[in-house]
C-alpha cells in the first residue's frame, strides 16, 4: 500500500510540472540547435523574451514572455520553450 501511495505521489507531481500536458497549450516543437541553446540561456539568465526574440517568434509571443518574465518561475517555462524552439502558442489561454 505504502509503495501504491508513494507511485502515485510521484506520478501526480510529474504531471504538475509537465509543460505538455498543460490544458490549452498549443504549439509545436522544433528542434534544439546551437541557436536555440543559446537562446534559451539568454531567456533563463538576461531576461525570458530574449530567447523568443533570437529564434524569431512573433512580436506577440516576445512581449507575452518578457511581461511574464517578472516573475521568477516562468524564466523556466521561457527557457524551456526556447530550447526546442517552439512554434506558436501566443494568448487566448496559450503561451
Amino acid at each position: 500500500m505504502k509503495k501504491a501511495i508513494t507511485l502515485l505521489t510521484v506520478l501526480m507531481t510529474m504531471m504538475l510540472f509537465n509543460p505538455a500536458n498543460a490544458a490549452g497549450t498549443h504549439g509545436t516543437d522544433g528542434h534544439v540547435s546551437g541557436r536555440s541553446v543559446g537562446a534559451s540561456i539568454c531567456s533563463l539568465l538576461i531576461w525570458p523574451g530574449i530567447g523568443q526574440a533570437i529564434n524569431g517568434q512573433s512580436a506577440e509571443k516576445n512581449i507575452t514572455h518578457a511581461v511574464l518574465g517578472l516573475t521568477g518561475v516562468f524564466r523556466l517555462w521561457s527557457f524551456y520553450d526556447a530550447i526546442i524552439d517552439r512554434q506558436g502558442g501566443v494568448w487566448h489561454n496559450r503561451i
